[in-house]
């Protein structure tokens, strides 16, 4: 299977991305910041066996068959969740681990670990920090997509773990949010105001729709604080009047800024965010083989419950697949985003 190597150490590894078909210039980026972490790392004892996945999970499988005959310890990839789980089969059978990017924790597994922004981290973290600067009584509005079904079910557990009161969760077709403010307007609006807390987990384009209709509906942001996820981070977000003084939970941008600037300088083009993911997932992989020889793969490496530090702040593996991420709390001020909770550098222990 045609592909492209990336350094010359003695350690084989493989990349599996979509270099062809769907997703291919996420693909290519992540490629080359694959190389770019080879490069910062000066010649770590590493090759990476870029395989091409055609971002579909039969080319998926087909390239995680290719990494086992050529004899990888390891796979990066894929990017997809079916690729992921097609990838997994080939891969697991051959008792070797597997990195994926993908945000779905429904293909995380033992032995599969995601190495992304999963969006159950940031919901946790913003419920969390919520509860801690006094907020007590939360009401959502959720759009009924796959995302929204992820983030209903963590932000249920992260209100109760906390403590705090659940007021009403609202679901609504994405782009159409009328009837559920309209149900939710006696809640969240007026001096009767039940809910101290408004959780809005949308895209950039949904939040447009949702926070129009909830001014009309007469919501107001310093009474009842609007809170989100990092898909928050978008300037069409922090410039919408529902929003302001919202906070969302996103990884710290310091760190993809000056990778971006990085990115930029050597491969003339400005990098998709995601592109991070591979950058620190081959820096761990060349840190591992220097410092734990022959255990450098090992479950118990992978898993250690201090973690791993990336560009995106402190991350760990859990044994049962899914990450841990310390994220940094924004508010939404006069249209930009501030921070208002720094990235912990360390992690406390899992889900709590």
């Amino acid at each position: 299977m045609a592909g492209s190597r990336i350094g010359t150490g003695s350690v084989k590894v493989a990349l599996i991305v979509p270099l062809s078909g769907p997703g291919s210039a996420v693909g290519a980026a992540m490629r080359n910041a694959a190389e770019l972490a080879i490069e910062d790392f000066q010649k770590p004892d590493l090759q990476i066996l870029v395989k091409d996945d055609r971002g579909s999970p039969e080319g998926a499988r087909e390239a995680a068959q290719s990494a086992v005959a050529d004899g990888v310890e390891l796979v990066l990839g894929p990017l997809f969740a079916t690729n992921v789980q097609a990838a997994a089969t080939v891969i697991r059978s051959a008792g070797k681990p597997l990195i994926a990017f993908s945000t779905d924790a429904g293909v995380a597994a033992r032995g599969t670990y995601l190495l992304s922004f999963l969006p159950q981290a940031e919901v946790d973290r913003i419920v969390d920090e919520s509860v801690a600067s006094g907020r007590k009584s939360f009401a959502a509005m959720i759009p009924e997509t796959a995302y929204g079904n992820a983030v209903e079910a963590q932000f249920r557990e992260a209100v109760a773990r906390k403590g705090a009161r659940l007021v009403a969760i609202e679901r609504y077709p994405a782009g159409n949010p009328g009837a559920a403010v309209a149900r939710l307007s006696s809640l969240i609006t007026g001096p009767g105001a039940q809910a101290d807390a408004l959780f809005l987990p949308d895209t950039p384009d949904g939040l447009g729709a949702a926070a129009a209709t909830l001014t009309k509906a007469g919501f107001s942001p310093s009474r009842v604080r609007p809170i989100g996820t990092a898909v928050w981070g978008d300037p069409r977000v922090y410039a919408l009047p529902a929003l302001q003084g919202g906070w969302y939970a996103a990884p710290d941008a310091a760190g993809f800024n000056g990778f971006a600037q990085r990115y930029q300088a050597r491969f003339g083009s400005a990098p998709p965010r995601v592109a991070t993911l591979a950058y620190d997932a081959v820096s761990l992989l060349a840190a591992l083989s220097r410092q734990y020889g022959s255990q450098r793969f090992a479950d118990t490496t992978l898993t250690n419950p201090s973690g791993f530090s990336g560009i995106d702040g402190t991350f760990r593996f859990r044994p049962d697949g899914p990450s841990d991420r310390a994220l940094a709390i924004y508010e939404i001020r006069s249209g930009a985003p501030a921070v208002v909770s720094p990235a912990p550098r360390t992690l406390g222990p899992s889900g709590t």
